[in-house]
């Protein structure tokens, strides 16, 4: 009886354990699993900073003069706002003895206003700003100059940069006197001394006529002028850009050393 009873508690026992595996198998979960929790991820590396770059300028104050000349000739016959005009410096400038704007250096701006001569009275007058500025060595620059004086004949500037074409004032006296004389030649040869009178009244009618007709001079500045230009406000240069060769050149270029071929 006793062998029995031992048994069956023998029984039970293995039969509890079976039914706690199978529970603690039926809860864990499919797939290897990882020995420890996961490793963190490397943290990212900061960008690589960039090479320092020169903040320094280099100041050309307004007010200063630039020697230039002219590369396309300039009429009011033909000029109107808008059109290019082209020149070059001929004449170093120079701060803290250091050539900043070489000779050859090429400027760009444009004509802002132009007026003809008047038939009766009034002269040619034009306006010009120079916005652009190309250093030899490609360097490209903003500014604002106007012309404030040339060697352009008759031509003169004020002080606004209006460059303003000679009067027709004595043209248009000696055109009158020529043809009053010419008509009175003629009538004296026609009609004697009363004949001279007729015709120099008619001649003197002709020649208003043609001064009323005819317009004044026209303001010009040839190709090749010189102009002296000044700055209407400070002229800022990167310190790196205005490194040249021959600075005393008018074709002054920087050539660059070719980059190494791997």
């Amino acid at each position: 009886m006793n062998f029995h009873m031992a048994a069956r508690t023998t029984f039970a026992a293995l039969a509890g354990l079976t039914i706690c595996a199978a529970t603690v198998l039926a809860q864990a979960p499919d797939g290897p699993q990882n020995d420890g929790p996961p490793a963190a991820s490397a943290p990212r590396s900061a960008p690589a900073p960039r090479p320092p770059t020169s903040a320094q300028t280099v100041l050309v104050p307004s007010g200063t003069r630039l020697g230039v000349t002219l590369e396309n000739g300039i009429s009011t016959a033909t000029a109107k706002p808008g059109d290019s005009v082209y020149m070059r410096t001929s004449f170093p400038i120079t701060i803290n003895n250091k050539v900043v704007v070489p000779v050859g250096s090429y400027l760009r701006g444009e004509i802002t206003d132009s007026k003809r001569p008047g038939r009766v009275k009034g002269k040619g007058e034009l306006r010009l700003r120079l916005n652009t500025m190309v250093l030899p060595n490609g360097y490209t620059v903003d500014l604002n100059a106007e012309p404030h004086s040339t060697d352009a004949g008759e031509v003169k500037t004020d002080q606004e940069g209006k460059m303003t074409g000679p009067g027709g004032k004595g043209k248009d006296a000696t055109t009158i006197a020529t043809t009053t004389a010419a008509g009175a030649g003629i009538g004296a040869i026609a009609g004697g001394g009363k004949g001279a009178g007729i015709g120099a009244g008619v001649g003197g009618l002709a020649g208003l006529a043609a001064v009323l007709l005819s317009r004044g001079p026209e303001a010009q500045l040839p190709r090749g002028s010189s102009l002296d230009l000044v700055l209407e406000r400070d002229l800022r240069l990167d310190a790196d850009q205005i490194h040249y060769a021959d600075v005393g050149q008018s074709n002054t270029v920087v050539i660059q050393p070719p980059a190494p071929q791997n």
